[in-house]
């Protein structure tokens, strides 16, 4: 390493925000990426500690360890040709990965980890205000064409990767603008939207060919999926045309709560607060979901749950409680016991900061409403023991609510595609397909295969870049033969 000695010498440097008082008044981003200097000295801080654990607690491998010594050393184009090597889409994750690979870094057992998130951030944001991101077209054509259904980071880092093979991808999104959830469900104050546009740019002059409002399948949507198509294409068409067809839509039903009360005016998915929001910044029409003055209760204690909380906050909500049917983590997990994996431990968000009550351990029993209008939820304490949950007796209370919004995770992607290509299923609903072997990928459906959500379930952007990026190799392997994209 560069400065061997250099995590005894230097502090880590935790992110700075804008004050919240001030954030939440726009949705733009309000974490300044490092200065020059912050990231030399932040990346002097890796250890050479045999065997970096980061690189396999990173989904897409990382090489974590090489581009911090490159960042120390200054040599910030040699750093961004690392990067990009194993991840087609750093200045997605590092905004909102939640760093896995930070958990697994030698220095976390301390509790001190490398801020590897940052260091990337600053790798990424400073190739583009140099210009060092530029495309890299194929030299040479295939004459092999590929569909890719879904524009999330699944679906684009597979056609990136195949375009920058020779072949002619094409990928279809039901919605009006390219990138899933990475677009619509994100807020823009954690992810900035034109970074997607930056990024399709580059891909366009690639040779990657974006069609938007275009529905595979004709299948009707279930309620709180969001779908702007104007048009249908079926599975057979893309079948008879492409030599090819990968599935990389995401797991996007989410997860009900059928207790009474469902059908009440103010209960929503979260998404069906998210999505329209994320429209109204980008210059469309006004979100119809408008949360300012009213009492707002987010049930569901993930990623989408402090997503509703930040939106809720700049709307101007009176109140919000977000809760979450696990009990409370602990403030801090046992190093000892859990590195070098992901921990569970108590994780408050930059939305929780902007103000928020949080609570743990409560089950929903019922919406109450007036006229049709929700009013309240009755909720009440649950125990826990050995993985069980019971109902403390005596503990019900309400919680005054104008909105309520549904943050409880998804639970498949949309069955009517797979339907559609007669894709086999596994018992969650999930494209059924191998990741390893000579058929990785591949669905039951010759020429079809499946990665990201539509895989797996939901999961992380980063997992899903990992899916892409893998999909798109055995997909060259089965066009061509073999490949020479990395595995």
């Amino acid at each position: 390493m560069g400065k061997p000695t250099g995590f005894l010498e230097f502090q880590r440097i935790s992110d700075s925000y804008e004050k919240a008082e001030s954030r939440v008044k726009h949705y733009r981003e309000f974490i300044p990426h490092l200065s020059d200097e912050q990231a030399r000295t932040q990346g002097a801080r890796c250890m050479d500690c045999g065997i970096p654990f980061c690189n396999n607690g990173c989904p897409v491998n990382n090489l974590i360890p090489d581009w911090n010594d490159l960042v120390y050393r200054g040599k910030w184009q040699e750093a961004i040709v690392a990067l990009h090597s194993t991840n087609n889409f750093p200045e997605f994750t590092s905004r909102i990965c939640p760093a896995p690979c930070e958990a697994a870094c030698t220095l976390n057992i301390p509790q001190t980890p490398v801020g590897i998130k940052s260091i990337e951030r600053a790798i990424i944001d400073k190739a583009g205000e140099n210009g060092w991101v530029v495309p890299q077209p194929a030299a040479k054509k295939t004459g092999k064409k590929v569909a890719v259904v879904g524009s999330g980071p699944a679906g684009l880092a597979a056609a990136q990767q195949l375009a920058r093979v020779g072949h002619a991808v094409t990928v279809f999104e039901k919605n009006d603008r390219i990138g899933g959830l990475l677009r619509y469900g994100i807020p823009d104050f954690k992810l900035d939207k034109r970074l997607i546009d930056w990024r399709m740019a580059q891909m366009k002059a690639e040779g990657v060919k974006f069609v938007t409002g275009s529905m595979v399948t004709g299948a009707a949507l279930p309620k709180g999926i969001v779908n702007d198509a104007k048009k249908t294409v079926s599975a057979a068409q893309l079948q008879k045309e492409f030599d090819a067809v990968v599935l990389a839509g995401g797991a996007e039903n989410p997860r009900d709560l059928p207790v009474p009360g469902r059908e009440l005016k103010g209960v929503h998915f979260a998404l069906e607060f998210l999505i329209p929001q994320n429209k109204e910044v980008a210059g469309g029409r006004k979100n119809p979901i408008d949360v300012a003055g009213k009492h707002i209760l987010v049930i569901g204690g993930g990623d989408t749950g402090s997503d509703c909380v930040g939106t809720s906050n700049r709307h101007g909500a009176a109140s919000i409680t977000q809760i979450e049917l696990l009990p409370r983590p602990p403030e801090q997990e046992n190093g000892e016991l859990t590195w070098p994996y992901w921990p569970l431990k108590m994780r408050t968000s930059s939305s929780h900061d902007e103000g928020c009550a949080r609570d743990w351990a409560i089950g929903t029993k019922e919406f109450v409403g007036e006229n049709g209008v929700l009013k309240a939820v009755k909720a009440v304490r649950l125990e826990w023991t050995d993985g069980r949950m019971s109902e403390i007796a005596g503990s019900e209370f309400e919680i005054p609510a104008d909105y309520v919004f549904l943050a409880m995770g998804f639970v498949s992607p949309v069955g009517g595609v797979l339907d559609a290509f007669g894709i086999d299923k596994d018992n969650r609903g999930n494209a059924r397909a191998d990741t390893e072997g000579g058929q990785s990928y591949a669905t039951n459906v010759t020429g079809v295969f499946a990665a990201g959500d539509m895989r797996r379930g939901q999961s992380l952007v980063v997992w899903a870049i990992r899916e892409g990026r893998q999909c798109a190799r055995s997909v060259d392997q089965y066009l061509m033969g073999s490949s020479i994209l990395p595995r």
